[in-house]
């Protein structure tokens, strides 16, 4: 049997309080640390919601400072080519909230942002964006609201930075994964090849 957790007072007692450093180091405008942060970080995940509750969390990465600082308050993401799925972007549209982790490879801790969102389809800091060519046909733009960083239990925990902890082969390539869970058209041997070495050389094209 199962017992479900129904109301906030119920996950307060189970949980507990939380200490006031935890309550205390919530900002709304970056810090000179955190712009320094922002320019070491080459990777930080995207959480949206759409207007009926449905997520997305999407990843996001460019060579380190991928992320420009408009202002305090103010950071803009560029585009990528991708899938073209565009499940955040669409999110965003419909409900502007964003959740932000930035990381840094080999450090266990975590610059978390919330805020609002926009689309915006070229600004004068597109230039910038620029990576390999590829200017960004859009970026989206975040009005910091919370930030502050996130401790490193769970990067401890995991063991993810220690490289005797990876197995990467423990699951089959991504072609076979294409292949035996999406079921496309391609042969395996068309799969390989396009997630082969040219996949790298296609990632800002």
């Amino acid at each position: 049997m199962t017992t479900e957790i129904t109301s906030p007072e119920e996950l307060r007692e189970l949980l507990g309080t939380p200490n006031r450093r935890s309550l205390d180091k919530e900002r709304t405008v970056l810090h000179a640390r955190d712009r320094e942060w922002l320019a070491a970080s080459p990777f930080c995940l995207v959480a949206t919601a759409g207007a009926d509750g449905s997520c997305d969390v999407s990843p996001k990465g460019d060579p380190p400072g991928f992320t420009q600082v408009l202002d305090e308050a103010t950071i803009a993401i560029p585009e990528r080519p991708g899938n073209r799925r565009a499940d955040g972007y669409r999110n965003i549209l419909a409900n502007p909230h964003v959740g932000l982790i930035y990381l840094i490879p080999g450090r266990t801790d975590t610059l978390r942002i919330n805020g609002r969102a926009r689309l915006v389809r070229d600004a004068p800091y597109f230039d910038d964006m620029m990576v390999r060519g590829h200017r960004p046909v859009l970026a989206v733009e975040v009005s910091i609201e919370q930030i502050f960083y996130h401790c490193a239990k769970a990067f401890l925990r995991s063991e993810l930075w220690q490289p005797e902890t990876w197995r990467p082969e423990v699951l089959p390539t991504r072609a076979r994964l294409v292949k035996e869970v999406e079921a496309p058209v391609e042969s395996l041997a068309d799969l390989e090849r396009h997630y082969g070495p040219d996949y790298v050389q296609s990632i800002y094209s």
